[in-house]
């Protein structure tokens, strides 16, 4: 800028005077700054650009890549530690819960289900069209411990008022609708293959090819829920690896007790398969009752929760 300045000074006064030697050395001047701020400007972009690329562009460069390992190891911790979705507590069935495993199911070849009765797997099984390998692994009901954690949880639900000992002979109940349930859906199953054992964990897993879901009922914080707070990770995750070994832990129990049920099995086959691992017999009667019974609660449930199919 200043050897632009110097030079149209000095051409302007040389414009200025009349022919001669201060006139020529103005002119020269002003010509000889022209000429070299020109020069300097060239130099000064060749220089700031070669600059910018030996020091700024490797700083960016190194910056991006840094964001990006980090963004792949967050996403990485995130599909290894932490939910896809998380669903919380609620008195009444969710639908959204419902309709996001519903798709699940539809999805997967193998179900395994760990929980109380195993009334809610049956109703799904019985709400979609596909077909599958099922494992399940549900409370003896000839174990007061198996009944003990699932009654504790619904005494917090039910308040002051609730009687323990009613509760317990309703979930004893439960389990044998439960089974009865899961006879009742062997059409839509390969195989089902049931394990009954003494001291189940107090949460339910239900575990797909791409997912598992994990009720807390062992999440005693907040206000009770006839429904606990649910999550779901996906199957690449940490929790899934985990689950799985410890179904299979479960199943592979000594004292637990097993059979399976085909599409083929009969009542017959079914009854004596009921009375050796709960200890009771049933009468074509009682079958009856608690086949009635299941469909009532799948009814109930499945307008509550809004399943189709």
């Amino acid at each position: 800028m200043i050897l632009l300045v110097v030079s149209g000074t000095s051409m302007w006064l040389a414009s200025g005077l009349g022919p001669g030697t201060p006139k020529n050395l103005l002119a020269a001047l002003g010509t000889g700054t022209m000429v070299s701020a020109v020069v300097g400007f060239g130099q000064t972009l060749v220089t700031a650009s070669a600059a910018q690329r030996a020091m700024v562009t490797p700083v960016i460069e190194e910056s991006r890549r840094a964001l990006q390992e980090l963004s792949a190891e967050y996403r990485s911790l995130n599909q290894e530690f932490f939910p896809t979705h998380v669903f919380e507590a609620t008195t009444d069935p969710d639908p959204a819960f419902n309709a996001l495993m519903m798709r699940d199911l539809k999805a997967t070849r193998q179900f395994w289900f760990r929980g109380f009765s195993g009334r809610y797997a049956a109703v799904r099984l019985l709400h979609s069209n596909a077909e599958w390998e099922v494992r399940a692994v549900v409370a003896d009901p000839r174990e007061r411990t198996a009944i003990s954690g699932r009654a504790r949880h619904l005494v917090r639900h039910a308040g002051v008022d609730a009687d323990y000992e009613r509760i317990q002979a309703t979930l004893h109940e439960e389990i044998s609708i439960g089974l009865v349930g899961l006879y009742l859906a062997r059409a839509r199953c390969t195989v089902i293959d049931v394990t009954v054992i003494a001291d189940p964990p107090l949460d339910r897993v239900e575990m797909f090819d791409d997912s598992v879901w994990v009720t807390l009922y062992s999440d005693v914080a907040g206000v009770a829920s006839l429904y606990p707070r649910t999550l779901r990770f996906s199957e690449g995750s940490f929790i899934y690896a985990m689950e799985r070994a410890d179904f299979s832990r479960l199943r592979a129990a000594r004292d637990a007790g097993r059979f399976q049920i085909t599409p083929d099995t009969s009542r017959a086959e079914f009854l004596a398969h009921f009375a050796k691992v709960t200890g009771t017999t049933l009468t074509d009667h009682k079958f009856r009752a608690l086949e009635a019974k299941f469909h009532t609660f799948r009814h109930e449930f499945s307008a509550k929760a809004e399943l189709k199919g």
